[in-house]
């Protein structure tokens, strides 16, 4: 397919700046895709979808405060370094702007005690760089940072956002990006779910840059993903075929939940596992796992919208946009969720 055919005009208004005041109280389009019909609810009311046995996989994966700034040790001059995986001890990957004038051997120094080193760079862009001194804990690290908010939040981070751009199960850190479709849930709402018979099973895909890196050949199916981490146990996998072998419903919570699940199947079975995914789904993809998608609205011409409009016919997705701009739904990480059936 063509990347314009994945393109639509989103005004700045829609980009919410902020979450709700509450979990929960977002807006919630529900999508019927054997019929297009749509159905305007709230998010807390997603819990009336749901049957006992269904499943309902999540990912618990944890942002890390993946931006860092520090300062040039013979020049001074301001450095930001975005965390994106640590490789081993105290050598990491990462993104590091203005990288014009950076070169192997530059030290950037982020306090008195902590700093870090260039130590090369790779044909992607990426950096390996060396934090010092070798004895820091991730901890250490990690109070430097603050939290990776998205380019189109156009404000400072402020002390809410290390609570709200979490989820409220995220455990296993990791992620360079929020899986947002999960922002949305309260412990209340999945203890509700719980007590209703649904099976909630936690999993986790380390969300990375790639995620959301554009796309830019205009044949898509050229475009390549970067690897990002899943891991599902056996207790999971054995739940999840289960269900699939009863005919209950699978629903996935984000784009992420989706890839990982899918990576995971194969000959109609999940396997319990830990690995790298590159998989990149779009149309026409058929879905071996998830019966539905609950997710946020997304960007232009990237590979999460591609994912929801193979999950649903493209025409139907870009659709159920533009009567959720209609109805003054907000767009991506803050934003209102979508029900896919």
């Amino acid at each position: 397919m063509n990347l314009d055919d994945f393109d639509f005009s989103l005004p700045r208004k829609f980009i919410a700046q902020y979450p709700p005041e509450e979990r929960g109280t977002s807006k919630l389009l529900v999508l019927d895709r054997e019929t297009g019909e749509i159905e305007h609810r709230m998010f807390a009311e997603i819990v009336d979808y749901f049957s006992p046995n269904d499943v309902l996989c999540i990912n618990n994966s944890k942002v890390i405060p993946a931006r860092l700034f520090g300062n040039k040790e013979s020049t001074k001059g301001r450095v930001e370094v975005f965390l994106l995986n640590r490789i081993s001890g105290a050598l990491w990957n990462a993104l590091l702007k203005p990288a014009k004038r950076l070169r192997p051997g530059v030290k950037i120094i982020f306090n008195e005690h902590i700093g870090c080193s260039v130590e090369e760079r790779g044909a992607d862009g990426k950096w390996k760089i060396r934090f010092y001194p070798e004895t820091l804990k991730e901890k250490d690290i990690f109070s430097l940072g603050e939290v990776p908010l998205p380019p189109y939040i156009k404000r400072k981070v402020e002390g809410t956002d290390y609570h709200r751009y979490q989820t409220v199960y995220a455990k296993r850190q990791g992620s360079v990006a929020s899986p947002t479709a999960g922002l949305h849930f309260t412990e209340g709402m999945l203890g509700r779910l719980e007590g209703y018979g649904v099976n909630v099973i936690r999993m986790f895909l380390h969300i990375g840059l790639g995620t959301f890196r554009s796309v830019k050949s205009q044949d898509v199916s050229l475009h390549k993903m970067d690897s990002e981490y899943y891991e599902i146990n056996k207790k999971s996998a054995m739940a999840i075929n289960e269900a699939k072998k009863n005919r209950n419903a699978v629903f996935a919570v984000g784009t992420s939940t989706t890839r990982a699940l899918e990576t995971a199947c194969r000959n109609g079975t999940v396997m319990a596992e830990s690995r790298w995914t590159e998989k990149f789904i779009y149309p026409p993809y058929k879905f071996k796992v998830i019966d539905h998608l609950i997710t946020n609205f997304h960007l232009p011409r990237t590979t999460l919208l591609m994912l929801v409009s193979a999950f649903a016919a493209r025409k139907m997705i870009l659709e159920a946009y533009e009567e959720a701009k209609k109805q003054d739904y907000r767009f991506f990480s803050y934003g209102d969720a979508m029900l896919i059936l």
